[in-house]
Protein backbone atom coordinates (compact mmCIF):
# COMPACT_ATOMS: atom_id res chain seq x y z
CA UNK A 1 0.00 0.00 0.00
CA UNK A 2 1.13 3.29 -1.05
CA UNK A 3 1.95 6.05 1.75
CA UNK A 4 -0.65 8.48 1.75
CA UNK A 5 1.49 12.04 0.67
CA UNK A 6 3.33 9.85 -1.78
CA UNK A 7 0.22 8.41 -3.41
CA UNK A 8 -1.23 12.20 -3.74
CA UNK A 9 1.40 12.89 -5.88
CA UNK A 10 2.00 9.36 -7.77
CA UNK A 11 -0.40 7.90 -9.82
CA UNK A 12 -1.85 4.92 -7.83
CA UNK A 13 -5.04 2.81 -6.95
CA UNK A 14 -8.05 3.75 -6.26
CA UNK A 15 -10.72 1.50 -4.69
CA UNK A 16 -13.41 2.98 -5.87
CA UNK A 17 -15.44 1.15 -3.29
CA UNK A 18 -13.93 2.88 -0.12
CA UNK A 19 -14.27 6.04 -1.01
CA UNK A 20 -16.25 9.66 0.17
CA UNK A 21 -19.62 9.13 -0.68
CA UNK A 22 -22.43 11.50 -0.17
CA UNK A 23 -26.30 11.84 -0.10
CA UNK A 24 -26.88 15.18 -2.65
CA UNK A 25 -30.26 15.23 -2.21
CA UNK A 26 -31.53 12.52 -3.00
CA UNK A 27 -28.45 11.53 -5.16
CA UNK A 28 -25.48 9.29 -4.61
CA UNK A 29 -22.08 10.99 -5.58
CA UNK A 30 -18.61 9.21 -4.89
CA UNK A 31 -15.45 11.07 -5.16
CA UNK A 32 -13.50 8.34 -7.32
CA UNK A 33 -11.03 11.65 -7.18
CA UNK A 34 -10.95 13.82 -4.67
CA UNK A 35 -12.06 18.03 -5.25
CA UNK A 36 -8.29 19.66 -5.38
CA UNK A 37 -7.58 22.82 -6.85
CA UNK A 38 -6.28 23.01 -10.84
CA UNK A 39 -7.34 19.00 -11.12
CA UNK A 40 -10.18 17.57 -12.56
CA UNK A 41 -13.18 16.15 -9.84
CA UNK A 42 -14.03 12.44 -10.90
CA UNK A 43 -17.41 11.02 -9.34
CA UNK A 44 -19.44 8.20 -9.52
CA UNK A 45 -23.29 9.30 -9.16
CA UNK A 46 -26.38 7.24 -8.68
CA UNK A 47 -29.51 8.32 -9.72
CA UNK A 48 -32.82 5.95 -7.75
CA UNK A 49 -35.59 5.38 -10.20
CA UNK A 50 -37.95 8.69 -10.31
CA UNK A 51 -35.76 10.80 -9.24
CA UNK A 52 -35.31 13.83 -11.25
CA UNK A 53 -32.40 16.95 -11.10
CA UNK A 54 -34.11 19.32 -12.01
CA UNK A 55 -33.22 21.91 -14.34
CA UNK A 56 -29.97 24.22 -13.39
CA UNK A 57 -27.12 25.74 -14.99
CA UNK A 58 -23.21 26.81 -13.95
CA UNK A 59 -20.03 27.87 -15.13
CA UNK A 60 -18.08 24.22 -14.84
CA UNK A 61 -18.60 22.05 -18.09
CA UNK A 62 -19.68 18.70 -17.43
CA UNK A 63 -19.20 14.98 -18.97
CA UNK A 64 -21.07 12.61 -17.44
CA UNK A 65 -20.37 8.60 -18.87
CA UNK A 66 -23.73 5.83 -18.35
CA UNK A 67 -22.27 3.26 -17.33
CA UNK A 68 -25.74 1.36 -16.07
CA UNK A 69 -29.21 1.78 -16.53
CA UNK A 70 -30.83 4.44 -18.39
CA UNK A 71 -31.75 7.93 -17.46
CA UNK A 72 -32.81 10.93 -20.11
CA UNK A 73 -31.07 14.40 -19.79
CA UNK A 74 -32.87 17.40 -20.90
CA UNK A 75 -30.83 19.23 -24.13
CA UNK A 76 -31.43 22.55 -25.47
CA UNK A 77 -32.00 22.98 -29.14
CA UNK A 78 -32.28 25.87 -32.03
CA UNK A 79 -36.41 24.45 -31.07
CA UNK A 80 -36.37 24.38 -27.57
CA UNK A 81 -35.89 21.55 -25.01
CA UNK A 82 -35.76 17.84 -25.44
CA UNK A 83 -35.52 14.90 -23.28
CA UNK A 84 -32.76 12.25 -24.47
CA UNK A 85 -32.21 8.58 -23.99
CA UNK A 86 -28.87 8.10 -22.45
CA UNK A 87 -27.86 4.40 -22.11
CA UNK A 88 -24.83 2.70 -20.55
CA UNK A 89 -21.24 3.54 -22.92
CA UNK A 90 -23.30 7.14 -23.91
CA UNK A 91 -21.36 10.24 -23.09
CA UNK A 92 -23.02 13.63 -22.73
CA UNK A 93 -21.55 16.80 -22.32
CA UNK A 94 -22.69 19.94 -20.74
CA UNK A 95 -20.78 23.00 -21.58
CA UNK A 96 -20.12 25.35 -19.03
CA UNK A 97 -23.46 27.94 -19.13
CA UNK A 98 -25.78 25.17 -20.64
CA UNK A 99 -29.11 24.77 -18.95
CA UNK A 100 -29.29 21.07 -18.08
CA UNK A 101 -31.44 18.07 -16.23
CA UNK A 102 -31.97 14.35 -15.74
CA UNK A 103 -34.71 11.90 -14.86
CA UNK A 104 -34.53 8.32 -13.97
CA UNK A 105 -38.07 7.11 -15.31
CA UNK A 106 -36.95 3.05 -15.06
CA UNK A 107 -37.65 1.22 -11.76
CA UNK A 108 -33.90 0.74 -11.53
CA UNK A 109 -30.71 3.29 -10.51
CA UNK A 110 -28.33 4.65 -12.89
CA UNK A 111 -24.81 4.77 -12.44
CA UNK A 112 -22.64 7.41 -14.39
CA UNK A 113 -19.34 8.60 -13.82
CA UNK A 114 -18.97 12.20 -13.83
CA UNK A 115 -16.26 14.27 -14.77
CA UNK A 116 -15.96 18.02 -13.63
CA UNK A 117 -14.26 21.04 -11.78
CA UNK A 118 -12.99 20.40 -8.18
CA UNK A 119 -15.58 23.55 -7.75
CA UNK A 120 -18.48 20.95 -8.71
CA UNK A 121 -16.92 18.59 -6.41
CA UNK A 122 -16.68 21.15 -3.30
CA UNK A 123 -20.53 22.23 -3.79
CA UNK A 124 -21.70 18.68 -3.23
CA UNK A 125 -19.69 18.48 -0.40
CA UNK A 126 -21.27 21.70 0.98
CA UNK A 127 -24.84 20.69 -0.17
CA UNK A 128 -24.56 16.50 0.65
CA UNK A 129 -24.37 14.85 3.92
CA UNK A 130 -22.05 11.69 4.22
CA UNK A 131 -22.90 8.04 3.76
CA UNK A 132 -20.73 5.63 5.50
CA UNK A 133 -21.13 1.67 5.56
CA UNK A 134 -22.07 -0.53 2.91
CA UNK A 135 -25.82 1.49 2.90
CA UNK A 136 -25.55 3.31 -0.45
CA UNK A 137 -29.46 4.48 0.44
CA UNK A 138 -30.57 8.19 -0.02
CA UNK A 139 -33.49 9.35 1.51
CA UNK A 140 -35.45 12.16 -0.11
CA UNK A 141 -34.70 15.74 0.93
CA UNK A 142 -35.70 17.32 3.55
CA UNK A 143 -36.97 21.42 3.35
CA UNK A 144 -34.29 22.12 5.39
CA UNK A 145 -31.77 20.91 2.86
CA UNK A 146 -33.95 22.56 -0.12
CA UNK A 147 -33.18 25.68 1.45
CA UNK A 148 -29.29 25.01 1.99
CA UNK A 149 -29.07 24.15 -1.60
CA UNK A 150 -30.94 26.83 -2.99
CA UNK A 151 -28.41 28.86 -0.37
CA UNK A 152 -25.10 27.79 -1.38
CA UNK A 153 -26.62 27.22 -5.00
CA UNK A 154 -26.93 31.30 -5.09
CA UNK A 155 -23.58 31.46 -2.85
CA UNK A 156 -21.70 29.79 -6.17
CA UNK A 157 -23.57 31.72 -8.86
CA UNK A 158 -25.19 28.71 -9.94
CA UNK A 159 -28.47 29.11 -11.51
CA UNK A 160 -31.38 26.89 -10.64
CA UNK A 161 -35.11 26.73 -11.99
CA UNK A 162 -36.98 27.76 -8.60
CA UNK A 163 -40.23 25.14 -8.91
CA UNK A 164 -40.81 23.26 -6.25
CA UNK A 165 -41.60 19.89 -8.58
CA UNK A 166 -40.43 19.43 -12.09
CA UNK A 167 -43.05 17.79 -14.15
CA UNK A 168 -41.64 14.03 -15.13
Amino acid sequence: MLDTAISEHAGHFVDSYNVETLDVLGLVVQFLTPPRDDEPCVMRGTIPPGVVVPLHSHADPETFIQMSGEIEGLSQSPEGFVWVAIRPGDIFHVPGGAKHAFRNLSTGPAVMILISTSIIGRFFREIGKPITGDSRHSDPPSADAMQHFLKTAAAYGYWTRRRKRMRV
